[in-house]
């Protein structure tokens, strides 16, 4: 059995701020994003988690995250960039405050975070979700494969709003509820697994933060 393990990145300064990052803009990794990383990898080698190999987003909040994580795991794990783990392209939201996307355009970020079925991006010149999807489960399913084991631990690091309505995509959901369970926690772990590689996957672990010190607020999840 193979076992899909996805971290979203650690939170940035625009994160905090409440700002849209997307698949184009980008900003640093806070000073408390890196306490959490370390906790996230205590948290994996207690459950004994051995990666035979990681993937990650081109962006760099997301290479930062990667490293770090796989330097308090096991720096000798292979890791790989896939361009297809890149953010959403979310168009003219992109370095936009979330009140100022609200004040612009309440339709399209009404349904981008709870109708997905209904999310029209034409207006913003961004990416929809049948995109999304078609561009991130092709590579997936090529990493699966690659493992010719099938018995591999792989860990892809990525980000919030895309790998929420991958995840969900991989274990069935249609595209109407693929936000029906919310979205993802900065440094957050989910979990699938699959015998063959087939869709859908089943779903282990959703938005895992237990392992996670202090309190989460708002600005944690997308």
């Amino acid at each position: 059995m193979t076992r899909l393990f996805f971290v979203r990145h650690g939170k940035t300064e625009w994160n905090l701020a409440g700002r849209y990052q997307g698949a184009n803009g980008d900003s640093p990794l806070l000073p408390e994003s890196y306490v959490q990383i370390k906790a996230l990898a205590a948290y994996l080698k207690q459950q004994d988690i051995h990666f035979a190999h990681a993937y990650v987003s081109p962006l760099k909040r997301t290479r930062t995250t990667a490293k770090e994580l796989l330097n308090a795991l096991d720096p000798s794990v292979p890791l790989t960039v896939m361009p297809a783990l890149r953010e959403f392209n979310l168009g003219l939201m992109e370095g936009q405050t979330f009140k100022a996307v609200e004040a612009k355009y309440p339709e399209q970020l009404h349904a981008f975070r709870y109708a997905p079925a209904d999310y029209d991006p034409k207006i913003l010149h961004g990416e929809s979700f049948p995109q999304l999807l078609d561009r991130m489960t092709p590579a997936i399913q090529e990493a699966v494969a690659a493992d010719e084991t099938g018995t591999a631990d792989l860990l892809f690091v990525g980000h919030g709003a895309s790998l929420a309505a991958l995840i969900q995509h991989l274990v069935g959901t249609p595209i109407a509820e693929l936000r029906k369970d919310g979205g993802l926690t900065n440094s957050s772990l989910s979990i699938l697994q699959t015998t063959d590689n087939e869709l859908p996957y089943e779903l282990v672990q959703w938005n895992d933060t237990h392992y996670l010190p202090g309190k989460r607020d708002a600005t944690d999840t997308i």
